[in-house]
């Protein structure tokens, strides 16, 4: 079996409405309200989505230590890094490092690491000869 490519991530989070208020309004992920419930929001991101769950979600389709603050992902931006620095600034999020030189999937790339509400670590990521 080969794999193509990610469909989704799910991030479990202890404030639904501060995650989706910072995905949202920070990244301009727009909430897809159809896939969305009072357990789950579902947010695109680019040609993928991604879920918010609660850790007590009542479904057993979610990972056995579905704790707040685990996860740690890239994000691919088609800004230029100059711009999304000013950007995450104008909303008051500190960047935790960078920018820095980093290899991703498709070569070197520039990155800057943040925190979302929940501590999970989101690099930002610009693929410098893309």
């Amino acid at each position: 079996m080969k794999m193509r490519r990610l469909d989704h991530i799910v991030l479990t989070v202890s404030d639904m409405d501060a995650s989706k208020r910072f995905y949202h309004e920070v990244f301009d992920m727009p909430v897809i309200e159809d896939q969305s419930d009072e357990h789950v929001v579902t947010m695109r991101c680019g040609h993928q989505l991604i879920r918010l769950q609660k850790a007590d979600r009542p479904t057993a389709l979610k990972a056995a230590q579905s704790i707040p603050g685990t996860a740690d992902f890239c994000m691919i931006a088609g800004d230029k890094m100059d711009d999304i620095v000013h950007h995450l600034k104008s909303y008051f999020v500190d960047i935790v490092e960078g920018p820095v030189t980093k290899m991703g999937a498709e070569g070197e790339m520039t990155s800057v690491y943040i925190t979302d509400p929940d501590k999970n670590l989101l690099e930002i990521a610009v693929y410098q000869n893309k």
